[in-house]
């Protein structure tokens, strides 16, 4: 189906992405596609039911993160701009008109296990804040009145590694990279290079405003499902909007992009990983009704490209796996090999947790139907 004619929306959206591209090479043009609707999106934040997060992440310094954050925060709507900020001070800065929330250095906050549970309250804030209708409940005035505090806003949160999980599942995930020899960006300058990110601001904003009764009633159709389906809604929409080649843009990038984060969980021992390769196992093993904890305690630590056999001096072992499977309702119990009983796991425990976590692994066999 050819694109739809250049309307200004799709024309403001083009230069956005031009202005974002001179000053950082994203990872990939979908990634730059995502970028600038998410920023055309914060500028319609009271239409939408879900804030999709901006999760600009990296594994090492230098990789433009910052970078992009300094642009965002001349481009986005009421951009404030955090880093090392209290919970507290965050949610008050939030009102029922949403700023564009700027999160730089988030490795500070959640970088190590202990910084995560120190600052769980900020976490709990940037996951609550993706829904409307989700408040902090504080005590204020030396009457200690109870007082409802907004916490919906779009965020951006960059920071070397991944963010936590939940709010990663909250967003569209922008992995950076360090940028190569041949690859070359203009050097940003705030007080050069300001003013025609604000023009075009201002003009995004002109563009948006009277749009968004109409982008509050838009149900447009989505590649995706559940969480990612609410997370990229608010971006289809503001690609629906512009028109031109930006609707089939958009939904090219989220199903590119959301596939590429669920092939980075399958690959994270915290993951589902685990799921999918004791799937792998039984089914390699002709499905038989149960495999010992040894069985399948080998056949992980015997994969080379799996990450198991790195768990620790013996590789993973029977209670580290017990602890992986326990957050999925899966225990084990006594199985029979051979003429004697083993402590081993029966392949219906699975079922639930492989229909719902790793789905496509491979085919299912009669017993669990067929895959489409």
């Amino acid at each position: 189906m050819p694109d739809a004619p250049a309307t200004e929306g799709a024309e403001l959206l083009a230069q956005l992405k031009a202005l974002i591209a001179k000053f950082v090479i994203p990872p990939s043009e979908e990634a730059l596609v995502a970028t600038t609707l998410w920023v055309a999106a914060t500028h319609l934040q009271p239409a939408w039911q879900h804030a999709p997060r901006l999760a600009v992440v990296g594994p090492a310094k230098r990789c433009g993160k910052s970078r992009l954050l300094d642009v965002l925060t001349e481009t986005v709507h009421k951009p404030v701009l955090t880093v090392n900020s209290t919970p507290a001070a965050v949610f008050r800065s939030i009102t029922v008109e949403p700023p564009t929330l700027l999160v730089d250095e988030a490795d500070t906050i959640f970088g190590t296990p202990k910084m995560a549970e120190k600052n769980e309250e900020m976490r709990g804030l940037l996951n609550a804040g993706h829904q409307r209708g989700r408040y902090v409940l504080r005590v204020v005035g030396n009457d200690h009145t109870p007082h409802q505090f907004h916490t919906f806003a779009m965020a951006a949160i960059a920071g070397i590694g991944d963010l936590p999980d939940t709010i990663m599942d909250r967003s569209v995930v922008i992995r950076m990279r360090r940028r190569a020899d041949d690859e070359q960006v203009a050097p940003y300058r705030t007080k050069r290079d300001r003013p025609a990110l604000h023009e075009l601001r201002a003009k995004l904003a002109l563009w948006a405003n009277p749009l968004a009764e109409q982008a509050l009633r838009l149900e447009p159709t989505m590649p995706v499902e559940d969480r990612a389906a609410d997370t990229w809604e608010p971006l289809v929409i503001v690609a629906e909007l512009a028109g031109g080649p930006w609707p089939r843009l958009a939904r090219q990038a989220c199903v590119r992009m959301v596939a590429s984060e669920t092939q980075a969980e399958e690959d994270n021992p915290s993951g589902a990983r685990i799921l999918a390769d004791i799937r792998r196992i039984f089914f390699g093993s002709g499905d038989p009704d149960s495999l010992t904890t040894d069985q399948i305690l080998f056949a992980l630590n015997s994969d080379p490209e799996a990450p198991w056999a790195e768990h620790g001096r013996g590789g993973l072992l029977a209670r580290g796996l017990g602890a992986m499977l326990r957050d999925y309702g899966i225990s084990s119990g006594n199985v029979r090999a051979g003429e004697i009983q083993r402590k081993g796991y029966t392949r219906n425990k699975f079922a639930d947790a492989w229909r719902r976590y790793c789905p496509a692994v491979h085919p299912l066999d009669p017993r669990e139907g067929s895959e489409s």
